[in-house]
């Protein structure tokens, strides 16, 4: 690429789908090592976290010196030009739990703002090989398939419902079919565009948790709602905040026939 010619979005793309490619390779090298002497191996966690948060910022720096990272001081201006006008949201682990313990349901994402605008989401998962990515408002992938979220009818006792850990302490259900906690955000939000799930419950969710997946999830039909049924826009966490509010991932036009299955326990 010329000096000062902007990336197209098919080398943008590239870029993203090769990095988290070679990451899930440097990952793999760590995959299940958790100490057997204890529940959750917080250093092997923290080595692998690093390890692919300096291979990722090296590999960006080799060939987008000028583009930013999320976590890094965000520009002073809502809009800039040139390459500060990138800016990369990098998730290099997510489902620490299942990478440690060797289960494989774990991935890394990388979604890309420009002026804050999505553009690009890519979410893999290294050990079952599954790539989704999609470029903002356009559509959806699984590999080299194209994806939609199917429609999947009524809900029944073989329906998914895919939600978080201690659930059962936040919730009363009434959901007819199965309740399953696979312990990864965006894992959780990847199946339901495959349609293996009717939605997802999120709750302690993070900007790095959602937004590659956001964009995937959105290019396939479907839409991320507070569960209270007010308007959620990932750009007002942007900060870097912690999301507080449950949030039901579904195909766009679910949310109602999935939030009246879930009744929150009043706990004061």
């Amino acid at each position: 690429m010329a000096q000062n010619e902007s990336p197209g979005i098919s080398e943008l793309l590239n870029f993203a789908v090769e990095t988290v490619k070679k990451a899930g390779e440097e990952a793999l090298s760590l995959y299940g090592k958790g100490s057997l002497e204890v529940k959750f191996d917080e250093e092997l966690v923290t080595e692998a976290e690093l390890r692919l948060t300096g291979f990722f910022r090296e590999r960006l720096n080799s060939v987008y010196p000028g583009h930013g990272v999320f976590g890094d001081p965000l520009p002073a201006e809502d809009y800039v030009h040139g390459e500060k006008r990138y800016l990369w949201i990098h998730d290099p682990l997510d489902g620490v739990a299942n990478f440690q313990a060797g289960i494989p349901i774990w991935g890394i994402s990388l979604a890309l703002l420009e002026n804050f605008w999505p553009v690009i989401g890519v979410t893999y998962m290294p050990v079952t090989g599954d790539l989704f990515y999609a470029v903002a408002g356009q559509k959806a992938y699984w590999g080299e398939k194209e994806i939609k979220i199917p429609d999947t009818g009524e809900i029944s006792n073989e329906s998914v419902l895919l939600t978080y850990s201690r659930f059962h302490n936040h919730f009363n259900s009434t959901f007819p079919g199965k309740i399953r906690n696979l312990g990864s955000t965006a894992a959780h939000i990847c199946y339901v565009v495959r349609g293996r799930a009717e939605a997802a419950l999120l709750a302690n969710a993070s900007y790095r948790d959602l937004a590659a997946a956001q964009i995937i999830l959105m290019a396939a039909g479907g839409k991320i709602h507070r569960l209270d049924g007010r308007e959620f826009h990932l750009s007002d966490y942007l900060g870097g905040q912690r999301i507080t509010d449950h949030l039901i991932a579904a195909p766009e036009g679910s949310f109602e026939s999935i939030r009246m299955y879930l009744q929150e326990i009043d706990i004061e």
